[in-house]
């Protein structure tokens, strides 16, 4: 068989219908079929995804791992791929139809590039956004610092050069930004694809899913101590968030009894939604599950510093 101009490469666990809404994208690409292969490789504990990836039509080369996080599942992937460039999106990632061959097309005016396109929130959860307090989706515009893996594409060689993704990273959490830093560190220039558009989906998360994803974000200390660089990128070059500097100071309100150091963090929160009454009232019946998450993310921070040895906020 000739081999495909772009591999596909999509690491999964347990989203069946998310990752059938992917494939059921790539199938509508306007880039001939012959010309992409697509790489599946998951962990997911049920049989609904290894039935999905035998019978959907599109053809997808799959391959079962022991759990593992995403790192290891990339890895996999465009080892495996047959072309020599590699994309990258995930399994709560829809592209637009002209994804692949927008992609292709700057990866082809700029050999050796890593090329990454835009990601918005898919218009049809759009709602979900709006309406549910502690909501999550993704938004990229390209070209990003952090080499976000829903949209992004890689020459296979730069990734062998690289060694790929650091497995030592457990989780989504920053693994991404370190391939991307050591990558332009071998002289790839990075360039934006600004019309192959990737939509994210927007996952309805109660506070007690939010507090516990936060914990995932231990592993950012460890990405800017490699790349002292990152901190260009964070507020004071020390803090992730500018909500964590007006908690901390918060905090500081509270052991000193001093309420006025609080107003600056709940002035923020409260405006959150516009400057209107309703607003604002909306706003107000969040503001103590928002002081647990910015708690919970300051808390991931603090013991991912120790771990590192590096300050990070």
């Amino acid at each position: 068989m000739t081999a495909p101009r772009v591999s596909v490469v999509v690491p999964s666990h347990d989203r069946p219908l998310r990752l059938r809404w992917l494939l059921n994208a790539l199938e509508e690409q306007t880039l001939p079929r012959e010309e992409f292969e697509v790489l599946v490789v998951h962990d997911s504990q049920g049989a609904q995804t290894d039935l999905l990836l035998a019978s959907h039509p599109l053809g997808v080369s799959a391959q079962r791992v022991a759990p593992s996080g995403p790192a290891t599942k990339r890895n996999a992937g465009w080892r495996a791929a047959r072309a020599p460039l590699v994309v990258f999106t995930d399994d709560d990632c829809r592209p637009a139809p002209d994804w692949l061959e927008r992609l292709l097309a700057v990866a082809d005016a700029q050999p050796g590039a890593i090329v990454q396109g835009p990601v918005v929130v898919d218009p049809d959860e759009l709602v979900v956004l709006h309406h549910a307090p502690w909501a999550r989706s993704q938004e990229v515009t390209p070209p990003s610092a952090y080499g976000q893996t829903a949209n992004i594409a890689y020459p296979r060689d730069l990734l062998g050069r690289t060694g790929g993704f650091d497995e030592a990273l457990p989780v989504a959490a920053g693994e991404d930004t370190d391939l991307l830093i050591r990558a332009k560190a071998l002289g790839a220039p990075q360039m934006a694809a600004p019309d192959a558009v990737v939509l994210h989906a927007v996952f309805d998360l109660g506070l007690g899913d939010k507090m516990r994803e936060a914990w995932r974000w231990t592993h950012l200390a460890e990405v800017v101590k490699r790349h002292p660089q990152l901190r260009e990128h964070l507020v004071l070059r020390v803090f992730w968030k500018v909500d964590h500097p007006l908690m901390l100071l918060a905090l500081a309100g509270v052991v000193l009894r001093r309420p006025w150091l609080m107003a600056p963090w709940a002035l923020r929160r409260l405006g959150a939604y516009g400057p209107g009454p309703r607003a604002r009232a909306r706003a107000a019946t969040e503001i103590a599950g928002n002081a647990a998450v910015d708690l919970a993310e300051l808390s991931a921070a603090v013991r991912g510093s120790v771990r590192a040895r590096t300050l990070f906020l």
